[in-house]
């Protein structure tokens, strides 16, 4: 059972749906996922615009985070409805919430309620900052989360403004650890034939990626830990400009570093000067960073990957999103996908995410669109044997 809505919620259900399992989606009969209302739309002739054209004109968030889910429409305010809910919850192996802390008691779905009816539930929540914590008056929004956690103070330079990442990392790391939690929950079930409450903490998600790299024994020694274009712990490792864009280049060992410098001309480098060990090049990678991007600033980036290439040393081109999602890789693994309209089928111009996973070669698919507001109340209603309730 769904009752998520906005990306964090969804996703974690997105990815419980790719993997196979069936998910109702509960929403307001009234407003439905707020991801109904994102912007850009799908417009009837497949085309796409900033603003709603007609009424039935699909948002591109709700097509991705709305597919293989069926959508039933109740108001939990309701007593017929809230019947339909708990008959449904009865018959449930997962529920997915990610209300704000507090609203589950007061609409009567909490997880101490829905356990008296189904003990053997796996309920999970997902929240800004864990079930029993509040920051304040902060919401639990990517933006929010991004600048509890530190992320906008890893990247760019030193004296730069924070940086928000373009991708809502916030708000996509902690349903992939909900993922995870239920999955646990749900193999521990096989064994015990209870439920348990997975509570996930966006923040806490977010932070312990943080704390993944060590930002305050950096800053302890009196280094930055505003990465910008170069990691100068693992130096030289960074972005490098070349004459026509920008090239990815990892050399950090030994081993690689002295195949870099060869490849750039440069093989003394090795021998008798401060980049001859890990530690001297950490220690002078604004240096070490500078002479190399000297080197690359006058070559094309094709240049640049054919020479590190024939010399086995890791780079790549920094590509645009576009560029990316439309690489053959991704796309023949099935990493990305087609995004799938209800009415107009696959659409080719319009990417979606894929599971990223394969199993003994055969990556999961999903196997429909995303569905209109409340289509599947009645067919789902029916099967639970739930009367058809009243108009709230």
């Amino acid at each position: 059972m769904d009752l998520t809505t906005a990306l964090s919620g969804p996703y974690a259900t997105l990815q419980l749906a790719g993997l196979g399992a069936r998910v109702i989606k509960i929403e307001d009969a009234a407003r439905g996922d707020s991801s109904r209302n994102n912007s850009p739309f799908v417009n009837a002739d497949g085309g796409v615009s900033v603003k709603r054209q007609e009424p039935e004109d699909w948002s591109v968030s709700m097509l991705v985070r709305g597919r293989d889910k069926e959508s039933v429409t109740l108001n939990l305010k309701h007593p017929d409805d809230y019947r339909a809910f708990m008959t449904i919850v009865e018959r449930a192996d997962i529920l997915v919430e990610n209300f704000s802390p507090g609203v589950t008691d007061r609409l009567r779905i909490d997880y101490l309620t829905v356990k008296a009816s189904n003990p053997r539930i796996v309920y999970c929540s997902i929240s800004g900052f864990g079930q029993d914590t509040t920051y304040g008056s902060a919401k639990a929004l990517d933006a929010i989360i991004q600048a509890l956690s530190g992320t906008m103070f890893t990247s760019g330079d030193e004296n730069e403004p924070p940086i928000r990442l373009g991708i809502q990392l916030g708000d996509m790391i902690a349903p992939l650890f909900a993922v995870t939690g239920v999955l646990a929950a749900v193999h521990q079930r096989h064994r015990t034939g209870l439920g348990q409450h997975v509570d996930v903490s966006m923040l806490g998600a977010l932070t312990s990626m943080i704390a993944s790299e060590p930002f305050d024994v950096m800053e302890e020694i009196g280094c930055s830990g505003r990465t910008g274009q170069f990691v100068p712990r693992l130096a030289p490792f960074g972005v490098f400009q070349s004459s026509d864009n920008w090239v990815a280049i990892c050399a950090h060992t030994d081993h690689l570093a002295a195949a870099l410098f060869t490849a750039i001309g440069s093989p003394e480098w090795m021998k008798g000067t401060p980049f001859q060990n890990r530690e001297e090049r950490v220690a002078d990678s604004d240096t070490l960073h500078r002479l190399i991007e000297e080197w690359t600033k006058v070559r094309s980036s094709t240049e640049i990957l054919n020479a590190l290439s024939d010399h086995n040393v890791p780079a790549a081109i920094v590509r645009t999103p576009t560029e990316a999602l439309r690489d053959p890789i991704v796309r023949d693994r099935s990493d990305v996908v087609p995004l799938a309209h209800p009415q107009l089928g696959e659409m080719s111009n319009l990417s979606a995410p894929g599971i990223p996973i394969t199993f003994d070669g055969e990556a999961p698919l999903f196997r429909s669109a995303a569905r209109p507001l409340g289509a599947d109340t009645g067919k789902v209603l029916a099967e639970f044997a739930v009367a058809r309730r009243m108009n709230p």
